[in-house]
């Protein structure tokens, strides 16, 4: 048996999750390194952030898609996690760029540069939390059993 997808894949996904987890890490502490140069939350931040993000998302699915066999159906609770995760994830990308497409809050004069307000901040924060539950739907389906495991949503049974 050729291994070799299997191996290309778990090399994809820890690329992915390294360099995701690299640049959350990065755009969230770049004020301890001393590169912050907005005040706030700036465009190269929100880049990076979301960039590492869009990374995690490619390879949480990437490995939970693995976990499946080849020939499972795929069920409409499935298509719907990996539905509201991409629209979460589109929804953080229009909040975080709010001020770039001159739909935020910071795009009078007055401000030197576009930067994260707390209002574009409760967007992302409700982008990401769409984009969670769509994983999270999409973990629940079914995968190798014959019904999700939130039928009891539906039936009542335990």
């Amino acid at each position: 048996m050729n291994n070799k997808p299997v191996r290309v894949r778990r090399a994809v996904v820890a690329v992915l999750a390294i360099v995701g987890l690299l640049l959350v890490v990065g755009a969230v502490a770049t004020e301890l390194f001393g590169l912050d140069l907005t005040p706030g939350f700036g465009v190269l931040q929100t880049l990076a952030f979301l960039m590492g993000i869009t990374a995690l998302t490619i390879a949480a699915y990437l490995l939970m898609a693995a976990a499946r066999p080849p020939d499972a159906p795929r069920s409409l609770q499935a298509d719907i996690g990996v539905r509201l995760s991409l629209t979460g994830l589109v929804f953080s990308y229009v909040t975080g760029f709010a001020d770039l497409i001159r739909i935020g809050t910071h795009v009078q004069p007055e401000f030197e540069r576009p930067f994260i307000g707390p209002l574009q901040l409760g967007g992302l924060v409700v982008g990401l939390l769409l984009l969670l539950s769509g994983i999270l739907l999409y973990y629940t389906s079914r995968g190798k059993r014959l019904s999700s495991s939130m039928e009891f949503i539906l039936n009542g049974k335990k």
